[in-house]
């Protein structure tokens, strides 16, 4: 008799929806799997007979044949247990011929015959969805993301018994769809930018950086609160539109992490160790999992003492720096996985920190070796360079004035509207993400300002790169400011930023 179920496998940060076909014929009892099929789904043929044979349902002395197709598509992770076991029952005549129809069926199985909940339902479902299924199976661990997707009548089991049981009395249990109450979050808590005392610059670098997405580079002594403006960032950045909410939900579904509230998302900060390696960076593994980049994806990646990575571990960040997305390719297949994000990095300027103070320790060898860490590409896709000096005790003292978050957020908020508008028939929704090709058309500059473009560029001695880059956070600054033309100061002061990096580099290489 022959059976199929239909059940799904991931693609970068899509899915696919697949078909789970069973056989079982006259022959010798062989159990076979077939389909372009990855290591942990072959190995699900042992975990399936085994758990029926448990369960008191042993397979018959027969030919069993399982097809996943199209056969051009690997298919990779542990959920296709579920699917297996219900087309194989189905094919042996356990349930009606009816019983999966329009239902998609994910699920691992323990030997014990528990349900175990899977990686990636969300964007299965999504898929399931635009295949017109309306029903789904999946472990009761998932119903959270299942909640996301409407128009599909969500079922959640525990073990395969209770699910032959409810298959048998020809009902499913009602779809348990979580409140949002339910929902645990492990949200970042963001620190306010009322604690950072003085500062002013840092403070202007990360407005203008939260308000266009621009890389942002911070260097200076210990204790200056390099890292404390960095931390400070994401509680700046406008709210997430339910776009990037869904985004950012299929993300964490492919990275295993149910336990998420889609009320609560908030623009993600990641903040790896120096420590991490390039695979985890990058995304990788037996079995692809995304990476740093892409769990920062919307949000902020921030790397405390720059120059301590290892090299290939920042060379890393060269795509998606400037493509906002990660291709990760293993065992000869890729996996692309969006990774755009406001890149912050924080570092001393030499070993003990103190350079160029009579308080440095370091050798001019050491400094050197220590700032060649960072190449100049990797320099060069900073949009954004300042410099935290030492805090004087006068800014610690009495009460402060400083802004709060709530109120450079407003700001935030203003000018990214205002670019969200003007690039509303665009694939981008922020100064630093437009094309170098279309950054002339939104940043026109009159007669007098190119003049005055035209000699920064020749005194600071700019690549095209950085030029482009220059009119980006100008056009950020100008948007903040709620001006439409860009003008010499917005240049002036875009140029400050940029020029930072440069002076510093140049004095100690």
């Amino acid at each position: 008799m022959f059976s199929q179920i239909k059940s799904g496998t991931l693609h970068g940060l899509d899915a696919a929806v697949v078909t789970v076909e069973a056989d079982v014929s006259e022959g010798l009892p062989v159990f076979d799997m077939v389909g372009t099929l990855a290591t942990e789904v072959r190995e699900s043929r042992e975990r399936v007979r085994t758990v029926l044979k448990l369960i008191g349902v042993p397979l018959p002395a027969r030919r069993i044949t399982v097809n996943i197709s199209p056969a051009d598509q690997k298919k990779s992770g542990s959920g296709f247990d579920l699917p297996v076991a219900c087309s194989v029952l189905l094919a042996m005549g356990y349930f009606k011929s009816d019983s999966f129809d329009d239902t998609f069926v994910l699920g691992e199985l323990r030997l014990s015959g528990e349900i175990l909940p899977v990686r990636g339902v969300l964007p299965m479902l999504l898929a399931a969805k635009e295949k017109g299924l309306t029903k789904c199976i999946i472990p009761k661990e998932n119903l959270g993301e299942a909640a996301l997707v409407p128009g599909i009548r969500a079922t959640g089991v525990s073990s395969i018994e209770e699910l032959i049981e409810f298959i048998k009395r020809g009902t499913l249990p009602k779809p348990l769809i979580p409140s949002p109450e339910d929902s645990s979050s492990d949200e970042y808590e963001y620190m306010d930018f009322k604690d950072l005392h003085g500062q002013k610059a840092p403070r202007r670098a990360c407005e203008i950086a939260a308000a266009g997405m621009h890389n942002l580079l911070l260097y200076g002594p210990p204790g200056a609160g390099k890292s404390m403006a960095a931390r400070c960032l994401p509680s700046i950045l406008p709210p997430l539109s339910d776009s990037e909410k869904l985004e950012l939900m299929k993300i964490y579904s492919i990275s295993g992490k149910n336990n998420f509230s889609y009320q609560n998302i908030k623009s993600p900060f990641r903040s790896p160790h120096h420590t991490v390696t390039a695979i985890a960076m990058s995304g990788g593994g037996s079995n692809v999992t995304p990476g740093e980049v892409t769990m920062a994806h919307n949000g902020v990646l921030f790397l405390d003492e720059l120059p301590e990575f290892k090299r290939d571990v920042l060379e890393v960040l060269r795509q998606p720096l400037e493509e906002g997305k990660i291709n990760v390719v293993r065992n000869r297949y890729q996996e692309e996985y969006p990774a755009d994000f406001l890149f912050a990095a924080a570092m001393n300027p030499c070993r003990c920190g103190y350079y160029p103070s009579a308080r440095c320790t370091c050798s001019v060898s050491s400094i050197r070796s220590y700032l060649s860490k960072i190449s100049q590409p990797l320099l060069d896709r900073f949009d954004l360079c300042v410099e935290a000096k030492k805090v004087l005790i006068t800014d610690l003292f009495g009460e402060s004035e400083d802004e709060d978050s709530d109120s450079i957020r407003k700001r935030v908020i203003e000018a990214s509207m205002i670019q969200k508008e003007r690039y509303s028939l665009c694939s981008y929704n922020y100064n630093s993400q437009v094309p170098s090709s279309d950054i002339e058309e939104y940043c026109r500059l009159s007669a007098s300002v190119k003049e005055f473009v035209k000699e920064m560029f020749e005194n600071m001695d700019l690549t095209a790169r950085g030029y482009y880059r220059i009119l980006k956070v100008s056009r950020t600054i100008a948007d903040l400011s709620g001006i439409k033309d860009v003008g010499k100061d917005h240049i002036a002061e875009a140029c400050f930023f940029r020029s930072l990096d440069r002076r510093f580099w140049e004095a100690a290489l």
